[in-house]
Formats: C-alpha cells, structure tokens, sequence
C-alpha cells in the first residue's frame, strides 16, 4: 500500500494520519511550500494516507509517493503551450443536486442549464490568447496555452476546477523525494459569480496563485488580508450600487423595495445599496431574500409582500436563475405594475423565457458594464467549430443543443442525426452570437492581456532589438507572477488604460456603466435598448447621460412611475417625520408667519430677518410694510386739514382782535395775554404738522419739545388771565392795592418763568437721552412701524406732568372766579376750556398706550388739536360773538355789568 492522495467527503476528512506525518519527516525538502500544499489539500477535502508499516523511501522512490484517488475531469478547452493559463467559468447553471449516502464515493455533480454568455466569455479568452501569440510586441518566442473548466456556477464544482488546474494532466502524481510538485499554471482567469470565486480565491490563497475575475463584483473581495491574489477587471459592487441610488434619485424614487440573492453578491451588494441609500435619503420598505434552493412557500411570500407593498419600484441585486423562479411565481398571479430596477448580472441577459415574463419585466432599466469592440472577435466567435479531442470537447454539447445534431455517430438514446458540417453559428440569435453588450467579454479580454503583459515583465523580454526573446526560463512561480500584476500597466486597443488599484479593483474608468432598457421590437423581441451611461469623472448631478425620450417604461401610459411613501412638500411647508415610519414617510407642515422654506422637501422652514417677512406663498422674505402717519393716506389729510384750519381761525381771531384792539372786550383782561395766547394757540395746531411724515433724527427731537414748550406758553397765558381775573376783582375791595404786585409787568414774567421751567426740561431730555427714530419690529410681525422713541420715558413724563400740573391749577383758580359779578367774567369760559383740555388729555394717556403703529400719533394729534380747538372755542369765540354779532354790548358799562344783559 502506497501513499496515495483521496478526494474524499467530509466524513472521510479527518485527522492526517500519524505515520503519514513519518513518511513526510523522511522527504529532503520539507517547508513553507508543503505546508501551503497539505493547507489546500485540507481546505479542499484531500486527505493523505499512510506508508506501509516496512516500506521505506527508497521503495517508495521508484513509486509515486502521491497521487488523488479520483482523476480530475478533463477541461472543456485546452491547448499546449510554453505557459499554461488557467480559465474557469460557468458554461453550465442550475448543478443538479446529488445524493450522499456516506457509504460510498458520491456521485459526480452534473449540471443542466448550457450558458451561452459565459461560452463567449472563454471563447473571448482564447481570442485573446491566440492573438497574442500572434504578435511579436509581446512575448516574443513565447506560446500561451490555456486549460479552461467548467464551475457550473457552483462552489464545490468551481473548488474542484481549481483543484484541478493546481493539480495538472497527470492527476497530482509527486514522482520525486521532494514531496513537492510545482504548480501547473501560475494564474487563473475567469468565474463570473463571487460566491464561487470566493472559494476559489479563499483555497488558492495559500499557493500565492493569482486570480483574475471578469464578473466577480462582490465588495467583500476588495479585503486584501482574505484574498491576497485576487484581482478583478470589472468594478466593486460598492460603485455599482452606488450607481443605482443616484438612479433611483435621478428620477425621483423615494420608497422602493428590494430583492436581493441569499448568496454573497446579493447580500454584500444589497447592505451596500441600503447604507448608501439611507444616506441620499432614499427609503426601502422591505427588503426580501431568494434563492433557487429555497421553497416555493418562500417564494409565495415574496410575491405576497410585493403585492402589498405601496412602492413601485423594486431593486434586484440577483442572479436570473433565482430572479426566474420568482417571476414564474408573480406571473402566476399577474403581479404586474412594478418598475425594476436591476444589476449587471440579469439586465442583459438573453434568456429565453425573458418574452414570456415580459408584461412583469416591461420597462425595466438597470446597470451595466460599459460595452466595448473588440476587433476580429466577431469573426472568431462564429467560426468556432466542435472538436472530438480529449480535453477540447466543450464547445460539442452546445453544437449539438443548437443544431439538434450529434457530432458523432447516430446516438441511439436522443436519436439525433449525425452532423453534416454545414452548420453555421452565424445564422443563430443567441447570447453567444449577441454583441451588442460585452462589456463581460471585454473584461475577460483585458484580463487576459493583464497576465500577459505581467508574464511579459516577469520574463524580462526584450522587444526593442530586431532579435525580439523572452527568457526561457518558464518555471515560474505564482507569487513572482502576482508581484507582477500588483504593477502591471498597459493601454488597450481601444484606448483604455488598464491597472490596479491597492485592492486589485480596476482603476476608475472615464464612463463606467452603461444604463439598459428593456423593450419590445417590432418584431415582437425582447431588446436591451442603451439609453443612457454613467460617467464618473462629472460632477454630482450631472454623472447621468440620458436619452429620455428613448425609454419605455412599466404601464400603458408609458409615464416615469411614481414611487414616494408620501408626497413632495410643496416650498412655503416643511417635512415633519411620522412617528413609527421611515424618514421617506412624512406630512407637510405649512410654514409658521415669518417663515420661509424655498426649496421642495425642506426638513425645516427659515426664519426671515427681522426687517422681512413671509409671502402668502410663504417660499419667500420679502420686506415687510412700513407703516408711519404720512401726508398722503386720508388719516394725515385729515390731520393737516385740521391742524390748518386751527391755524387759520386763530388768525382770524388774532385778526379781529387786532382790528377791535381799542374796544373794551378786548383791552379786558390784558390783551396783551389775549395776543400771546393767540400766538401760542397757532404754534400749539401748527406743531402737530411736525407728527405727521416719516420721523427723522431732527423731526423726532422737535415734534415733542415744541409741543411741551407750546402748550406750557398757552397755558402760562391762561393762568396769567385767570390770576388777573382774580386779583382784579380783589382789588375792587377798599384799601386793597394788589394789582400793583401783579400787574402787566409780573404778568409777562410770569408767563416767561413758567414757560422757562418747560424750557429747561426740554433742554435736560435732549442733552440727556432725546427722543429718535425707531423701526419697531416687536408690535406687529407684519409690518415696520417707523416711530419716535421717547429716548427718555421720564422726560416725557416730566413734560405732560408740567404741562397737567400748570392746566389743574388754572383750573382750580378758575373755578374759584367763576361766580364773581360781572357781565362777562371771563374766568367761566377759562373754567370750561380747562375742564375740556383736562378731559382730553385725561383720556389720551390710556388711548395714547393701547394705540398701536401710527394711531398712537394720530391719537397724539387729536389731543393736541382737540384741546387747542376748546381754548380757542371757549375763551375767544364768546368774544369774536360779542365784537362781531353784538356791537352794543362791547363798552365798558356793559362789560362792567351796569347795564344788565337783555
């Protein structure tokens, strides 16, 4: 019994066994490259049996030491070369599952699904392989050979692939003492799916074997420390759901659903879609796994959720083999109305039974990789002919599906008729005859050249001589070779410019990803329309080319759907959140007075400036109002009219007094007091002029000290006549002289000292803290009231106060003199006329604080007028009565009250 390697199940992957660890101890070379070997054997279920107890190395020397229990399966293409690169893809889907019973060698796994895409993509590679054979720019006097297997879109089946590439033709025999056998290929291109490839980089990992994906975009392989050896021509998964998000964004989607595959792609791809997605403000409202192992109940809740779902648009981060089971299921149902949204791995995928699930999928648009030309391939493809050679046998299965032929004799089970070599693959509509999208092929293409460009480096050819060599030291080992490609740089036929980032991601592309609708031909097909494309390199909002008006989308009104958990707030509203519901889910809140929000959706609403305010649209700050008494609105005409027509009575009664000056009526009293009062009582109705217009600096400071010192100067004469009144009629008693100490003389400095006092307060307020123009913003929201701040609230008090205390004590000696003898004692008019201004301004403090904006001067007005008409009324109208209308009775008998009244 020799030593001899088995590919075993997990029940027979045990413990290696003791005296195999005694046979290895007895090899020459023993180190880090078996330790690698033994981990990839252990990884991949290879066990290594015992030495027989009496066989000794030397024995075993002319033996082979190792070897697998079951040969590895053939490759579907292959051919010879100097170097040897290895190919793995899934020209098969949906593996049929076998059973283990664990009591014998299970079964191998077979496959059902033929995939013509991925059939293109290895005719791609060994496109590109011929071709650069066929050039004398690279590698020179070096032949490329290639062994391509068939994974079947499956783990264990892409592993055993691998295994087999690592392990060579002759089965993994280890002919020598060494315990070490190199490496077949030093690189591996291909498999499109991650779950797969993540088993292949995770087992290769340890050989330092470079692996070189066309399809695998999942973004968990972009960690260096779990897969030191990948790289990958196609982007990050991350990129391609941030694309999808501005997609969605793009055209207005707020609430979508999501299905994603329970595998690797799906799940990394659709965490990253959600994160971003959470980020822009977009929402998802359920978020559902499928696979095609799964059981149809699951997939009955799927479709049910879909059905009750309120979005409208549905991101698919899945593989068509599990997206077909569940379109199977909705067609079943007539699930129809939904806007997908889908990713590279099924938008273009020309699958047959893509027209029967069409009235689900109409309309659909999705991501993917940006097309490419690639020269001659066109030609190549279509010329690709079945071969019965061992090893290169791959493309037969699918000549005989296409042409319904066998390429051997007449097979007795299908009953096929024999090939006649006629067939032409140019006359097929297929996945593999369609280039209108190979974006996957291209990448295939460039990962081929990547490796040679790298062999090119690491073999130090020389192609600037006329003598083009390479070295021909083919043994080469995988961790130079992945040196190599960390570095590699070159420039395609087409102008791209190829390399790796740290990640082994390929470098940011001017446009990375072509956008795809699906639509009905006229002859009745499904078509991949390209509408539009991504470019990177733009700015935010402006990365999205597209072509509108060539997209056909979901429902017979041919309308961008609409999917919003709620609707857009209007500008003059705000968001505001519902409780329990994502940040999507909202009501519109109309913006408070003296707010704004411009912008649709606002998450707030702006408080405008103090001197603005809201429109009604509240989407803008405009000025607000500003509100003063002025000349021009009916309030201030009305205002001047009577404030002129004060002035001009109280001229003409300056007038006629003047012009009866020498009659007795008017020489009573003191007519000099009656002219001063005159006087006064003009000033007193032209100062209201002063509180109407727009306040100013200098407005301000006049309109309330010629209105204390006006009134003070009225009052001062009244006071003066009322004395006068008084001491005239005292001094009538014998013996009683007191008019000398109040005559003309005391009376004039009377009326100086008290109207001085005023004088002095006004003066105090000005120096002190004057009055000034103040844009009031506090009483009303609306508008801007434009008024004098009194600067000094004790000043004013002082002024109204002098102005009360010196009108009460006319008053108060008024009253004492109303009932002393004469025809016209003149102190009853002052006594009504002080009783009259009193009531006024009695009434216009609590008026003057209630009044709001530009009434609280008008009441201001109305005071000053109000109390000037009644002196004027009630002191001179009696007389301007008696000098026009009665004559007679203006002498001095009868004013002295000899002559009684008639």
């Amino acid at each position: 019994m020799f030593t001899t390697c088995i590919e075993i199940d997990e029940q027979l992957a045990a413990a290696i066994d003791e005296k195999a660890k005694a046979a290895k101890s007895n090899c020459k070379v023993f180190g880090d490259r078996l330790a690698a070997l033994e981990h990839g054997y252990r990884r991949n279920n290879i066990r290594i049996e015992s030495l027989p107890e009496n066989s000794s190395l030397s024995t075993v020397r002319a033996e082979h030491v190792c070897r697998l229990w079951r040969r590895s399966e053939l490759p579907m293409f292959s051919k010879d070369g100097d170097i040897i690169i290895g190919g793995i893809f899934a020209f098969h889907d949906n593996p049929i599952d076998v059973n283990h019973p664990f009591k014998s060698l299970p079964e191998e796994t077979k496959c059902k699904i033929l995939n013509f895409r991925e059939l293109q993509n290895a005719q791609t590679m060994i496109f590109a392989i011929e071709e650069i054979n066929n050039r004398t720019d690279i590698l020179p006097g070096v032949t490329l050979g290639f062994k391509i297997y068939d994974s079947c879109r499956d783990v264990r089946l892409a592993i055993k692939s691998a295994m087999a590439l690592v392990s060579g033709p002759d089965g993994g025999l280890i002919n020598d003492d060494s315990c070490i056998k190199p490496l077949t290929v030093p690189a591996i291109i291909g498999q499109s799916s991650s779950s797969p490839l993540i088993g292949i980089a995770t087992s290769l990992g340890p050989f330092n074997l470079p692996v070189v994906s066309h399809g695998a975009s999942c973004a968990c392989l972009s960690d260096k420390k779990l897969f030191p050896t990948f790289f990958r021509t196609i982007p990050s998964d991350y990129y391609q759901s941030r694309v999808l998000v501005q997609l969605v964004k793009h055209f207005g989607w707020t609430w979508v659903g999501a299905i994603r595959s329970d595998n690797d792609y799906g799940n990394y791809g659709m965490s990253t879609f959600e994160e971003i997605a959470q980020q822009e403000g977009v929402c998802i409202e359920y978020s559902e796994a499928i696979y095609k192992s799964y059981p149809r109940e699951r997939y009955l809740k799927v479709v049910d959720i879909i059905k009750k779902s309120t979005s409208k648009v549905i991101i698919a981060f899945v593989s068509f083999n599990d997206l077909e089971i569940l379109l199977r299921e909705m067609f079943l149902q007539n699930v129809t109305g939904f806007q997908w949204i889908g990713t590279d791995s099924w938008i273009s995928a020309k699958n047959p039974s893509i027209l029967e699930y069409y009235k689900i999928m109409s309309g659909a648009i999705g991501t993917t990789v940006s097309n490419a030309f690639i020269p001659g391939l066109k030609n190549f493809l279509l010329n690709v002919r079945p071969s019965d050679t061992p090893g290169n046998t791959g493309m037969t299965e699918y000549w005989e599906f296409l042409f319904s032929c066998s390429t051997t004799k007449q097979n007795q089970t299908t009953r096929l008729p024999p090939c006649t070599g006629s067939e032409n693959l140019s006359g097929l509509d297929n996945q593999y005859t369609d280039l209108s999208n190979i974006g996957k092929a291209n990448n295939v293409y460039k990962a081929t050249y990547a490796v040679a460009y790298s062999l090119h480096n690491l073999l130090a050819c020389n192609t600037k001589d006329l003598n083009k060599t390479c070295s021909k030291n083919f043994k080469i080992e995988p961790l130079q070779l992945l040196q190599y490609l960390k570095t590699v740089n070159y420039t395609t036929s087409n102008g791209e410019n190829v390399f790796f980032d740290e990640n082994g991601d390929p470098a940011a592309r001017v446009k990375t990803y072509d956008l795809i609708n699906w639509q009905l031909s006229k002859d009745g097909m499904v078509e991949f329309l390209t509408f539009g494309a991504y470019y990177a390199f733009l700015s935010e909002g402006q990365q999205f080319v597209i072509n509108y008006d060539s997209i056909v989308w979901t429902g017979a009104d041919n309308k961008v759907p609409k999917s919003v958990c709620s609707d857009s707030c209007r500008p003059g509203t705000r968001k505001a959140a519902q409780k329990g519901r994502p940040i999507c889910c909202y009501d519109c809140i109309p913006c408070a007075d003296g707010e704004i929000s411009n912008t649709t959706d606002s998450p707030n609403c702006l408080i405008c400036y103090e001197e603005y305010k809201s429109n009604k649209q509240k989407d803008q700050c405009i000025l607000k109002d500003i509100e003063f008494l002025s000349f021009e609105e009916k309030m201030g005409i009305l205002m001047v009219t009577l404030s002129v027509l004060g002035a001009s009575l109280t001229m003409s009664v300056f007038l006629i007094f003047y012009m009866n000056r020498d009659t007795p009526i008017v020489k009573a009293n003191n007519s000099e007091l009656s002219f001063l009062l005159l006087f006064s009582l003009t000033l007193c109705f032209l100062c209201s002029l002063t509180f109407i217009g727009e306040p100013s600096y200098w407005s301000c400071m006049l309109r309330h000290t010629i209105f204390g010192i006006t009134f003070v100067l009225c009052i001062s004469c009244v006071l003066g006549k009322t004395i006068v009144v008084l001491m005239a009629f005292r001094a009538t008693l014998p013996g009683n002289d007191i008019m000398k100490w109040f005559g003309p003389i005391q009376q004039r400095l009377s009326v100086c000292t008290f109207t001085l006092v005023q004088v002095l307060i006004c003066l105090l307020w000005l120096l002190i803290s004057p009055p000034f123009p103040n844009r009031n913003l506090k009483h009303f929201t609306e508008i801007i009231i434009i008024e004098c701040a009194l600067g000094s609230q004790t000043a004013f008090s002082a002024v109204l106060g002098y102005i009360g205390f010196l009108a009460l004590l006319c008053f108060i000696l008024a009253f004492l003199a109303r009932k002393l003898p004469d025809n016209f004692n003149e102190a009853k008019y002052i006594t009504f006329s002080m009783l009259i201004f009193c009531a006024v301004w009695v009434t216009f403090i609590p008026a003057y604080i209630s009044s709001p904006g530009k009434y609280t001067v008008a009441v201001e007005i109305f005071a000053i007028l109000a109390s000037s008409f009644g002196l004027l009324f009630c002191i001179f109208i009696p007389k301007c009565y008696i000098i026009i209308l009665k004559p007679e009775q203006n002498t001095k008998k009868h004013i002295m009250g000899k002559i009684p009244l008639k």
